[in-house]
């Protein structure tokens, strides 16, 4: 009997000990863009309007982070229509076949104050490929409306769209093979 309690003690002190603080992205106040390069010359902007990322994180430096993002391919929008339309078909994301674009952190690693490196899987066009991104803790405060604590944190990186079988018609002369993704945002405690 006494192994059983003990047992159970210790199950629980471990669960207790996992328990991650939950951060959610305030949609109002976060985007997720990305760059990249027309013919060499000129960089083409757009965003993804429809996600949400979670971080979870028990220390006030982010220094234990693990990063989740879901993001609709179909919310893709670089302010010109026709351009979204040829973006959402085969020729490029593919959203009929391929929805949800994903990105899960395994592992964090400071290089500077409030500064990370954060590795993870990306899953886009239904391909998963490791990446690893930047990650900077903005700063944190409490808003003075609800008393309820906020944290800036920027993420950003470069991937290759050829790893992820986005635009094989369109060669590196008509759009560059890196494209820069930014994630911005204030994220509520949960």
């Amino acid at each position: 009997m006494k192994f059983f309690l003990l047992s159970a003690v210790l199950i629980m002190l471990g669960i207790a000990g996992y328990a991650q603080t939950t951060w959610k992205s305030d949609k109002a106040h976060s985007q997720l863009k990305f760059d990249i390069t027309h013919y060499d010359i000129n960089t083409v902007s757009g965003t993804f309007s429809d996600f949400e990322v979670l971080v979870l994180s028990d220390k006030e430096d982010f220094s234990d982070a693990v990063v989740e993002l879901k993001a609709k391919a179909a919310s893709i929008n670089t302010g010109i229509n026709a351009r979204d339309e040829h973006l959402r078909s085969a020729d490029f994301f593919d959203v009929a076949t391929h929805p949800e674009i994903s990105f899960k952190s395994n592992g964090i690693k400071k290089v500077a104050n409030n500064k990370y490196e954060v590795s993870g899987d990306l899953t886009m066009h239904g391909i998963t490929k490791p990446v690893t991104l930047q990650l900077e803790l903005r700063g944190t405060f409490t808003n003075p409306r609800n008393q309820k604590k906020i944290a800036g944190l920027r993420i950003t990186g470069t991937i290759k769209r050829s790893d992820f079988g986005i635009g094989p018609k369109f060669p590196a002369t008509s759009l560059s093979e890196e494209v820069t993704i930014t994630g911005d945002g204030e994220f509520g405690k949960q």
